[in-house]
């Protein structure tokens, strides 16, 4: 008995031994990569240093071998290999390669995550709030109300729900003035807005802009989808005219509204032309929706390449297991490229027909990434319809993208000798 004992207390050190870490890999070996980003997430919630490995095997993750992170990985069905020191030696030597176009950045703490949305949101206004929900990532709901009580300070990401920061409710009044939900809505805005002391929705949505838009300069990190990302930059061109029309805040607008635009107040988008009729489902000419040529079978955009080593920060927001994006519509779906101001970095394009899909940005101490489309796994999603299912979308690149920006802010440049 001794013997056997012995044995077993030997095996048992020798796997703790070689056991050094675990590897998660993110090409297509793995399983589950959208949970992968909630088990890389998990780590960090237990102050599990790890690394994230740029551009190998498909921007995988790597932790020092834990009993509780390599349980969660088979729990949450993510693919995962426990590997020993002497392996995990000889990937990071392989990384370190000047040769090669890999780098590992440490993840070292978990970000604190606001998702920025109504407390009526419905079912179908926000891929975001289904993916970290798919993937078991915490995050906190907030509005109009918390932004302007100071809670933003308390986060490190901010995502902007599908949202109109126009004041315009979305420029559904055509087709949808008369439903409940849309007559509810404006309600509720209305009333919101002037408890908290505001003439009009958007003079409290220019407030909430320009709000976020010191949290990024003071270091924060924002990332807006489909209409929130357009709308955004409109309602801060226009924080000194009126753009809305007599139907949205009961008076017209101002009829010098475009030239009364300043361009200098936006992350992004210059030179554009709003879209002032009120019956149109559009806020300017920053979308190509209404007039791009591209059908559904043909509708991709690509991933740039980065150097890993020099440009970690578009590396790291472009990891995917896929470089060529199925293409997804939505209110907003894509940018007019020729509108993009010169110090914005495109990270995903379809070139073809001149627009951009993924963009990114600095502002002060922040940084900022916009993403065109609504649902990564729903071509065209109508009001109304279900929202997807992510248990059947487990491997989708285009939602990858979203979970890359959410990890961002734990990822840790290391410091080069020059």
């Amino acid at each position: 008995m001794r013997f056997y004992l012995s044995i077993l207390m030997l095996f048992c050190s020798m796997v703790q031994t070689f056991a050094a870490s675990i590897l998660i890999p993110m090409d297509d070996s793995q399983r589950n990569h959208l949970k992968a980003y909630g088990v890389a997430f998990y780590a960090l919630q237990q102050e599990v240093v790890g690394h994230w490995l740029l551009n190998y095997r498909g921007g995988s993750f790597m932790f020092p071998y834990n009993k509780q992170i390599e349980l969660e990985c088979t729990v949450r069905g993510v693919t995962r290999e426990v590997i020993s020191d002497a392996q995990t030696d000889a990937i990071l030597a392989e990384i370190a390669n000047q040769d090669v176009n890999m780098d590992a950045l440490r993840l070292e703490k978990a970000p604190r995550v606001a998702v920025y949305s109504p407390k009526d949101k419905l079912p179908w206004d926000d891929a975001v709030t289904m993916v970290l929900t798919y993937a078991e990532i915490p995050y906190d709901v907030i509005y109009d109300q918390e932004v302007v009580d100071g809670e933003l300070k308390n986060y490190d990401w901010l995502h902007l729900h599908h949202e109109d920061f126009t004041g315009q409710y979305g420029k559904f009044y055509a087709a949808y003035k008369h439903m409940a939900w849309y007559i509810n809505q404006v309600q509720n805005a209305e009333q919101e807005a002037q408890r908290m002391g505001f003439s009009k929705v958007s003079k409290l949505k220019l407030y909430v802009c320009q709000t976020i838009k010191k949290f990024v300069a003071d270091g924060g990190f924002l990332f807006a989808m489909c209409s929130a990302a357009d709308s955004y930059d409109i309602a801060l061109a226009a924080a000194n005219t009126d753009i809305c029309d007599y139907m949205f805040d009961g008076d017209p607008a101002d009829p010098r509204a475009q030239q009364k635009l300043d361009f200098n107040e936006t992350f992004a988008f210059q030179n554009f032309k709003l879209r002032t009729n009120p019956l149109e489902y559009e806020y300017s000419d920053i979308d190509v929706t209404t007039y791009r040529t591209v059908s559904s079978d043909d509708d991709y955009f690509s991933l740039f390449e980065f150097s890993a080593k020099w440009d970690p920060v578009p590396t790291m927001l472009c990891q995917n297991h896929e470089t060529i994006i199925r293409g997804f519509m939505g209110q907003t779906t894509a940018f007019n490229r020729s509108l993009l101001k010169p110090n914005v970095l495109v990270m995903g394009e379809n070139r073809s027909i001149n627009e951009a899909r993924y963009i990114h940005g600095e502002f002060g101490k922040g940084m900022w990434t916009f993403y065109g489309g609504h649902d990564p796994e729903d071509y065209q999603h109508f009001v109304g319809d279900k929202p997807t299912d992510l248990e059947l979308h487990p491997n989708s690149p285009g939602y990858r993208l979203i979970l890359n920006n959410l990890l961002f802010p734990a990822a840790k440049k290391k410091e080069r000798k020059t």
